[in-house]
């Protein structure tokens, strides 16, 4: 392993505010291909990716649903993982910001910076944008808001940390001089130098008092850590720096070959991080990326305006493979793509299951038709023999030159080349009237072999786009034969080789209908995801036992004077009665509760509110920030103890 050469790649890590739809789910099937074709050419490949956790935002989600963040994150972050292994992406390491081990080293990477005069305590007094989690000047909002998504901006003024970004910007700058491969496209970089670089870097807020839901600053824990330093330093965290130490990962992987992230989070990381990182006196990452947008029609995908559309949705349809090309081959390298049913359609039959899938199903087909399943040696050669031979050995070298630009697009027109030039050579060649005479049997052999030839260069290079269709293609022709190796000659598929029945890869659509179903399916109301609270560590029974749960019958039932929330209880508990104080008033007309049973604990020990003394508590459930009281099924004598 060691003396592969080593090749990390990450994505920009998943914001947890909500399920990530198709134009999220675009960047980790991106990265996963690259990462992929690496691995294929023999690269020791660590593909990172993961959640982004903290952050106003999350809180206020959390805060809307009657949930911790914590709950709220755990909930998000799962759905997230769900659809990245859905999705078949090879990552090595999911990390999340909550992590343990990541919450820690960000502390210790604040205290270094603080120690060593990078980071000092001021106020801040300006406009922040919650969605983004981004600071902006005056000057710098475009219509009075946030120039990055265009959402409504909030005034802020709170005491803050802030980071000396004028200190490194001259460095920054010359570092991208000297690099000029440091940020992809080209049109991003421009846009960072002249619309960032060049005006001057002010200094960065980088911590708030408004809110809990972070990081705390070790030295002053109101202050909780700006998610951005949080967040970014997760592609070192992950590989195992803990700025006192490194470890084994880090010393091998960093740094990162390329971090794939969207173009709107591209000031984070092109300017941001580089400048945190130099202030470590860490390298910075050889590359940055930032891949265009996936659209629904002209329009970016928002819930407000509900045009979004899932990745689990489009796989229960089509399956994995087909949106993995939909999403890997419709990209361009540096404008935005577009996504809709009907182009998704048109694609899926055009050119996986008519020009891929019949390609396969016809060759299987007649080898099992004119030499009984076995792949012939290869007889005389027909006029058309070299020219499949050489599309298919400058093809594959076509492909490896696009990967290494991350011009995956461009990589896939490649593969398609030799399906293309594949189905033209069965075209040519007439198989089926090279079968009716002896003299033209010799000739099938030669178009027989070269056909499942092709076929085994196109599952070859399919495995890091379509790995289960690549799979599937290698099985039907007999073969495992699928190493980058093997494509550097024509003619690796040994002759005497079974093929399998044929299968179709891609059953064709009815357009129409398909359509229908995917608009009826839209149209029908989004299921949301529900998320609970945490359960609790495991206890003993006798724990439990020590609880003294009753069934209480309420006989009376009032507002305590001066209170917003309580209400007095007075519970029938066999032959006594008990006053017990419920902080429920506003969920509760107390009318609507005479003669009701409900749960209490008995042995609480009493405690005294407002001026009235409490004997237990009643049980209520809570979920979206209602309570709920607890009852009984049954009516039950009232004073029997929950066991």
């Amino acid at each position: 392993m060691q003396n592969k050469e080593k090749y990390y790649i990450t994505t920009a890590i998943a914001y947890t505010s909500r399920k990530p739809h198709i134009g999220n789910t675009y960047e980790i099937v991106l990265t996963d291909a690259i990462a992929r074709f690496k691995r294929y050419m023999g690269y020791d490949v660590f593909f990172c990716t993961g959640t982004d956790e903290h952050g106003q935002k999350i809180q206020e989600l959390a805060d809307a649903a009657g949930i911790t963040p914590k709950a709220y994150v755990d909930g998000v972050a799962g759905e997230i993982k769900k659809i990245w292994d859905l999705m078949n992406t090879s990552y090595d390491k999911f990390i999340r910001t909550t992590d343990s081990y990541h919450e820690e080293t960000v502390q210790k990477i604040f205290q270094k910076l603080y120690d060593q005069g990078d980071i000092y305590l001021d106020s801040y007094e300006g406009w922040y944008c919650t969605p983004c989690e981004s600071f902006w000047t005056d000057t710098q909002l475009v219509d009075g808001k946030c120039p990055d998504c265009g959402r409504e901006v909030h005034k802020q003024h709170e005491e803050a940390y802030f980071f000396k970004m004028s200190k490194y910007a001259d460095r920054l700058m010359q570092y991208i001089e000297d690099h000029p491969d440091f940020i992809q496209p080209e049109s991003r970089k421009k846009e960072m130098v002249n619309n960032f670089l060049k005006p001057g870097l002010q200094d960065l807020c980088v911590s708030r008092t408004s809110f809990s839901w972070g990081i705390p600053v070790p030295f002053d824990p109101k202050h909780v850590i700006y998610v951005w330093l949080d967040a970014l330093t997760n592609y070192i965290t992950a590989l195992g720096y803990r700025c006192d130490s490194k470890g084994e990962n880090y010393d091998r992987y960093w740094p990162a070959d390329v971090h794939i992230i969207g173009k709107d989070i591209l000031r984070f990381h092109t300017i941001y991080w580089p400048i945190f990182l130099m202030a470590l006196g860490e390298p910075l990452p050889k590359q940055i990326f930032g891949h265009p947008w996936l659209l629904n029609g002209q329009d970016k995908m928002s819930k407000s305006i509900g045009n979004v559309i899932y990745a689990d949705d489009l796989v229960e349809n089509f399956g994995v493979d087909a949106v993995r090309y939909y999403l890997l081959h419709e990209m361009p390298f540096a404008q935005d793509g577009t996504i809709t049913f009907e182009t998704l359609i048109s694609r899926y039959n055009s050119e996986l299951a008519n020009t891929l899938g019949n390609l396969v199903n016809r060759t299987v087909s007649m080898i099992q038709k004119y030499f009984d399943g076995i792949i012939p040696q290869n007889g005389t050669p027909t006029d058309f023999d070299a020219d499949l031979e050489n599309t298919c050995l400058a093809c594959a070298k076509e492909t490896a030159a696009c990967m290494d630009k991350l011009r995956v697009a461009d990589a896939m027109d490649a593969i398609w080349k030799i399906v293309n030039r594949s189905n033209k050579y069965i075209d040519e060649t007439t198989p089926w009237v090279l079968a009716k005479t002896e003299d033209g049997r010799a000739q099938l052999e030669s178009v027989m072999a070269h056909l499942a030839e092709a076929i085994r260069f196109i599952a070859s290079l399919l495995t890091s786009f379509m790995p289960d269709t690549a799979a599937a293609i290698a099985k039907q022709i007999g073969t495992d034969i699928l190493s980058w190796e093997s494509l550097s000659s024509f003619g690796a598929i040994p002759a005497g080789t079974a093929v399998m029945n044929p299968e179709p890869l891609f059953a064709r659509l009815d357009p129409e209908q398909k359509l229908a179903e995917l608009e009826a399916s839209l149209a029908q109301p989004e299921e949301e995801t529900v998320s609970i609270e945490p359960f609790k560590d495991a206890v003993e029974f006798s724990d439990f036992e020590k609880l003294d749960i009753r069934v209480g019958k309420v006989v009376v039932c009032e507002k305590v004077p001066k209170s917003s929330k309580l209400l007095r209880f007075e519970l029938e508990v066999g032959s006594e009665r008990r006053q017990i104080l419920s902080g429920i008033a506003k969920y509760y007309k107390p009318e609507d509760l005479i003669g009701k049973n409900v749960l209490f604990i008995a042995n609480f020990p009493p405690r005294k509110m407002m001026g009235l003394t409490s004997n237990g508590m009643i049980l209520s459930a809570e979920h979206d920030g209602k309570l709920v009281l607890t009852s009984t099924l049954e009516d039950i004598q009232t004073g029997a103890c929950i066991v």
